[in-house]
């Protein structure tokens, strides 16, 4: 065989030290850290004590309680799809879109940007896991 096929039908090495992160233990645990705080978070959207804390923030908000119940189902479900690995990509998308709105709901609505921190901090981070994800 000459050595142009075999050049063709050997895969090209991989550079020494490089190592898919797809999958991988760090990708498994930042994926779990989604899906707890998420489902933490998700979750506590559903109780409907008048005095419970999301329950006075979507009041303050004047929206109504339907806005409440729609964001504890993205989270809860971007919380599963995060965590399965062939939905990670639509997991995160549903996330980063609940803290993007978050956010701004924050900022515009409330006028109240301290607030916007945590959000939009997820909000950074989901996309900066999304991108590395993609990169390798």
């Amino acid at each position: 065989m000459s050595d142009k096929a075999q050049d063709l039908s050997s895969p090209a090495p991989q550079p020494q030290g490089e190592r898919r992160f797809r999958n991988s233990v760090p990708d498994w645990a930042i994926r779990g850290a989604i899906f707890l705080v998420f489902l933490y978070f998700g979750t506590a959207k559903f109780k409907s004590d008048p005095s419970a804390p999301w329950v006075v923030f979507f009041n303050q908000l004047g929206w109504g309680q339907w806005l409440r119940y729609v964001t504890g189902v993205l989270e809860v479900v971007g919380a599963f799809l995060a965590r399965l690995s062939g939905t990670v990509e639509i997991g995160l998308a549903f996330l980063i879109a609940t803290m993007f709105g978050a956010a701004a709901i924050s900022v515009f609505i409330l006028h109240d940007a301290a607030a916007a921190f945590v959000p939009f901090a997820l909000f950074s981070g989901m996309i900066a896991f999304w991108l590395h994800r993609r990169r390798v």
